[in-house]
């Protein structure tokens, strides 16, 4: 009876075989919503589908999700086909999905919008970011397919309207999977050469959305982002609408207004040097009127018609000139030496011989006085130490002496005051006037009270 017992492991297995049988669960189709979205490193993706009653969990791996045009994210309603399957570690049931659409709208519309916001965000759609083109450009280049008929267009356009201008084409494939890293590598290449570019043209003819894609594709968006060079993008029909124009210093609506925007039309450059002759030539004209009208004053003038009288006047006032200029030059004469007799008396005054002789006798006055007060001071100190000495000789244990009265010590130099503190037998000087007794104690009698 033991032997039906089965292990987990090999439940799990068949459980898994089921499925894998059942044509059912080998190939579903299935809409909902995804929830718990999560991109792993290694490039799977993980998530829950639900609706509102139930939810399965999924994932799909990297091989299947490499050519989505679009990225899954939360709330998002999409179209799936996958299989159902068992996972043997955990037991559990989920959805391996092998195919994925939005529900409602395309995947490219998607991928298109997402990428959208993303480089908008990053701020490359910023007209601050946007180039001049230049008004008159000698070198053009042009990054698109050298076999369609964009590259006619353009070609064509440009010799019509600006045929002096030099064409660069720098060939690149317009659609297809090869198409986004072939255009890119071309705006770069652009960039590097050392033809000294004015302007780039990148575009391709009219196509489905499709074969439009490589122009919404984020590599290319970037190339002409980080361009040096002034780029125009011409891609499509006028209705046609592409990263690559968000991004481009200038957007035209096909290959041929491209080519019309990058170069002036000759009828107009022939046009504005005409204006500009015209209106140089009635400047000149202008000029030489006025100049003329000047000198037909000049020859009329007092001067041209009676130089001798001029000439007399001029010299009255010449006359008159050197008259004031000699007043003026007499009287800064006599102010210059008016303020250096004033200077000279300053100097005189102040003249360091008569500061010496006052400071000197500034010097002996102080002098004077500092001995004054000097000995002044010495006589008080003096009398003042004098009546010290006096007071220390009335104190001085000498003097007490000279009247017939001693002085006992102990050994140790300590003066004896009381009989406590002595013993019989004990040692003590007693020092009289004329020298000191040494003696020993042979008794003590204390006064009664």
């Amino acid at each position: 009876m033991h032997d039906n017992y089965l292990t987990v492991s090999a439940l799990t297995k068949y459980i898994k075989r089921k499925f894998e049988l059942d044509n059912h669960l080998t190939e579903v189709w299935l809409k909902g919503e995804i929830s718990n979205f999560k991109h792993h490193s290694r490039g799977h993706m993980y998530m829950t589908m639900k609706d509102d009653r139930s939810r399965i969990s999924a994932v799909m791996f990297a091989g299947n999700n490499r050519s989505l045009k679009f990225l899954p994210e939360n709330g998002m309603q999409v179209l799936i086909k996958g299989q159902v399957g068992v996972y043997e570690p955990q037991g559990n049931y989920q959805l391996y999905i092998q195919q994925m659409e939005p529900d409602g709208i395309g995947a490219l519309y998607v991928a298109f919008e997402q990428l959208k916001e993303k480089l908008d965000n990053e701020g490359l759609f910023s007209e601050s970011l946007k180039k001049a083109l230049p008004t008159y450009p000698k070198h053009i280049g042009v990054v698109t397919s050298p076999t369609g008929a964009a590259i006619r267009d353009i070609l064509t356009t440009i010799q019509r309207r600006y045929p002096i201008a030099d064409i660069t084409i720098f060939p690149a494939l317009v659609q297809g999977e090869q198409a986004p890293v072939s255009v890119a590598s071309a705006i770069q290449l652009a960039n590097k050469n050392d033809l000294a570019l004015d302007v780039l043209i990148v575009g391709r003819g009219g196509g489905s959305i499709e074969e439009l894609w490589a122009f919404n594709d984020e590599r290319v968006a970037r190339a002409v982002a980080n361009s040096i060079i002034p780029v125009i993008s011409g891609v499509g029909h006028e209705t046609d609408v592409t990263i690559t124009d968000f991004v481009a210093d200038v957007r035209a609506a096909t290959p041929t207004g491209a080519a019309e925007v990058a170069v002036p039309s000759k009828d107009d450059v022939q046009q504005h040097l005409n204006n500009l002759n015209r209106t140089m030539s009635r400047g000149l004209e202008y000029l030489m009127n006025h100049s003329k009208n000047h000198l037909n004053r000049l020859k009329k003038s007092y001067a041209f018609r009676y130089p001798a009288q001029l000439l007399n006047q001029k010299e009255q006032e010449l006359d008159k000139n050197i008259e004031r200029l000699t007043k003026s030059s007499l009287s800064s004469q006599e102010n210059l030496l008016k303020t250096f007799s004033q200077l000279n008396q300053r100097l005189e005054n102040q003249h360091p011989e008569k500061q010496v002789q006052t400071t000197k006798k500034e010097l002996a006055q102080l002098f004077n006085r500092q001995s004054r007060a000097m000995n002044q001071l010495y006589t008080a100190y003096n009398q003042k130490f004098i009546r010290q000495l006096d007071k220390l000789e009335v104190l001085s244990p000498l003097h007490t002496m000279k009247r017939g009265y001693a002085i006992t010590y102990r050994e140790d130099g300590s003066l004896i005051q009381s009989t406590k503190q002595v013993q019989p037998g004990d040692a003590i000087t007693v020092k009289v006037k004329d020298g000191s007794l040494d003696c020993h104690v042979w008794g003590i009698e204390e006064e009664k009270k």
